[in-house]
């Protein structure tokens, strides 16, 4: 069965957190839509499918709600499926208006799928597609479904519900439509708040390999005594392509090559040997490396045999995997004589987060795209994070109260912060932290994203504009950390105001019919970032992050852009008829960076130079190196003299001591009775993170 469904039934006892969940859900809902001025169905769909992105079930999720009395229904889809391996994903939703928790029945399930199949049915029919309004965002995913039903490999369903589902349901088995196979998928309340309360980064992955051709023998690479465990093993290449048509993506999500097209030589030549010389893959490939965070040994006749694994990732060998995969398909390719030799570390869920991202950087050690930067706890985020919970935002004109903007670096943060203590708590929790007011990382992204003129990567979804900005991030942090200052934090958090105005306002302008206003959102903002950064200028961000709101000047400006790129990506060209797809693409971006605004005189007053804007970055790098440099120094004191004697005697006995670096330790030695100074204490935490790269495992709590 591929429909995984179950969740608490509603007719015993429900615990009062998923009640209480779902009035919290409930109330974002509106929250949003009123906020946002949006519908609440609208709201809802970006609700419930941000977790199905966190989740690696979907790279995006586009609106389109499409219904008609002959029960055919449609809510939105996940890009196009050209862009992901043929694999076409729709999604219908059920919401449920009332405030009361809700249970939903098998019948009702299924008459959902039925409506969401019936629409796929129909966009095989061209008068069913001449019939719908050119203009409109269903004409769009109808007609691309057309054009690319030859080319489908697998159909996903999708059935997101904010109710729950009764645990006398199952599943639902996998069928097929028109000889293309066909799964089913639903994300009910209960589902979405075991995985949004579960403070993990994604749905687990369970493996069991009976399910894939059968067991893996495998040869034990680790000390009996030590604390970690790895293993070596062959994989048959129908078991690993197998695999990864089940799980997709989801299996690459910590390696940094799952954003990249698999185009070049390299890949290439993976495939040229799959097809040609299958029977020497495993001569050829450097093979795979991958970590679990358990798995199932079990001593057989034939040796140590893995039954099973959970959360198994591949942190090197995206490349390998996807073009072994590929050949599934390829009725030419025996995917028999194939052999893929896999390194499997297993890697804990306590110790995923620090461990996985060097085992994936060291792996890619041939791509200096930094693979920390995919991850929550590169020192970016860290550094965000900070901020976020030391810096009060001014407060908004008529009120008192002063309030922060919260930073999830990792999914779950807000949400577990503010579950702790007694509902007083969480009172002050929430006049401190407004959830109007919680950016994550993937928000981040795209806020700053749209100012650095891409808004065709934003309209992707927010996993690939997340990969191209933490791309970004990696090398302007390897190049000059100190730029991530107080100052920078505080341009972010106007941009994100600046992100949710325009938002804003385009739903309250005439011209606005419904679709594609994220779209208009992102290519408004970089239409006038483009248009600013022409003219050698630049918004005064610190001037919207004191007001706490845009200025009407602004508004003014971006009601004007905002329109004018609407009417551009709306005219799509006769070989992009979805405008949602047209939207992705550089061409579109290039007409509209062609287009000429008339912008009003009162977006001057909003502005300034290059050279105010060079000046007042420089002195904010200034604060923040003296900033680090306090930093520093106090958690230098605060280790304490036995710490720094440890490191120092480790450092010395290693042969990874310059006398240089031994002097400065031997200051640090010292404390209280004699304090580095700051520069000096800057180094030894620099000497500190190098020995760690090299092996050495003290204080590994300090900075």
């Amino acid at each position: 069965m591929h429909c995984t469904a179950r969740s608490s039934d509603l007719e015993g006892q429900v615990p009062i957190d998923l009640a209480e969940f779902h009035n919290e859900l409930f109330q974002d809902v509106h929250g949003r839509a009123d906020a946002d001025g949006m519908l609440v169905e609208d709201s809802f769909f970006e609700v419930f499918t941000d977790p199905l992105i966190d989740a690696g079930e979907l790279e995006t999720a586009d609106r389109v709600h499409y219904t008609s009395p002959r029960g055919v229904r449609v809510d939105g889809y996940a890009g196009d499926p050209i862009s992901s391996d043929g694999v076409l994903s729709l999604i219908v939703s059920d919401f449920s208006q009332t405030s009361e928790l809700g249970s939903l029945t098998a019948t009702e399930m299924n008459a959902a799928f039925r409506r969401l199949s019936n629409f796929a049915e129909r966009c095989l029919r061209q008068e069913f597609r001449d019939g719908l309004e050119e203009s409109s965002p269903v004409f769009g995913l109808a007609d691309l479904i057309g054009m690319r039903w030859e080319s489908l490999n697998r159909i996903r369903l999708f059935l997101i519900s904010n109710r729950v589902l009764s645990s006398r349901v199952d599943g639902r088995e996998a069928g097929e439509m028109h000889g293309i196979p066909v799964s089913y998928s639903v994300w009910d309340l209960g589902r979405i708040h075991r995985f949004v309360t579960s403070g993990r980064e994604r749905e687990d992955i369970v493996i069991s390999l009976e399910d894939y051709g059968g067991p893996l023998v495998v040869l034990p690479a680790h000390l009996e005594a030590a604390d970690y465990e790895a293993y070596l093993a062959v994989v048959p290449g129908a078991q690993l392509a197998k695999i990864y048509e089940r799980w997709g993506a989801r299996l690459l999500e910590q390696n940094v090559r799952v954003f990249l097209q698999a185009r070049n030589k390299v890949n290439r030549g993976i495939r040229s040997t799959i097809e040609h010389d299958p029977d020497m893959f495993f001569a050829y490939n450097n093979g795979i490396t991958a970590t679990a965070e358990s798995v199932e040994a079990v001593p057989t006749s034939a040796g140590l045999t893995i039954t099973s694994m959970r959360n198994f990732q591949i942190v090197n060998g995206g490349q390998t995997t996807a073009s072994i995969h590929a050949g599934l398909r390829n009725q030419s390719v025996d995917l028999s004589q194939v052999f893929v030799q896999m390194k499997l570390s297993i890697v804990d869920s306590d110790r995923a987060q620090a461990v996985v991202p060097k085992i994936s950087e060291y792996a890619n050690s041939q791509n200096r795209v930094s693979a920390a930067d995919f991850f929550s706890n590169h020192p970016f985020h860290v550094r965000m994070e900070g901020f976020s919970r030391r810096l009060y935002a001014p407060s908004r004109d008529g009120q008192f109260r002063e309030s922060k903007w919260f930073y999830e670096r990792a999914r779950g943060q807000y949400q577990d912060q503010r579950s702790r203590g007694t509902r007083a708590d969480r009172r002050r929790f929430d006049g401190e932290y407004p959830r109007r007011q919680m950016v994550t990382k993937t928000d981040l992204g795209k806020f700053l994203n749209v100012w650095r003129r891409k808004p065709e990567i934003v309209s992707r979804g927010a996993q690939k504009n997340f990969a191209d900005f933490a791309a970004f991030v990696g090398r302007e942090w390897a190049k000059s950390p100190n730029g991530f200052n107080e100052a920078y934090f505080r341009e972010a958090i106007a941009k994100a105001i600046v992100f949710k105005a325009v938002e804003r306002l385009v739903s309250q302008q005439a011209w606005y019919q419904g679709g594609y206003r994220a779209n208009v959102v992102a290519y408004a903002i970089a239409k006038l970032a483009h248009d600013l950064e022409r003219r050698k200028l630049s918004l005064d961000f610190q001037r919207i992050w004191r007001s706490q709101a845009i200025s009407e000047g602004l508004d003014e400006a971006l009601k004007i852009a905002a329109k004018a790129v609407h009417d551009v990506i709306v005219d799509t060209p006769p070989t992009h008829r979805n405008v949602t797809e047209w939207a992705k693409q550089p061409a579109c971006w290039s007409r509209v960076a062609e287009l000429n605004i008339e912008w009003p005189r009162s977006l001057d007053e909003q502005v300034l130079t290059r050279k105010e804007v060079a000046s007042n970055r420089r002195a904010a790098a200034r604060d923040q190196r003296v900033l680090n440099g306090i930093e520093a120094q106090t958690a230098v004191v605060a280790a304490g003299a036995e710490v720094w004697q440890a490191v120092r005697h480790w450092g010395i006995s290693a042969g990874l001591l310059s006398p240089s670096d031994a002097g400065v330790l031997k200051v640090a030695s010292a404390v209280p009775a004699r304090i580095p100074s700051e520069r000096q204490s800057v180094r030894t935490i620099a000497i500190l993170k190098r020995l760690r790269d090299a092996g050495c495992h003290l204080a590994p709590d300090i900075m």
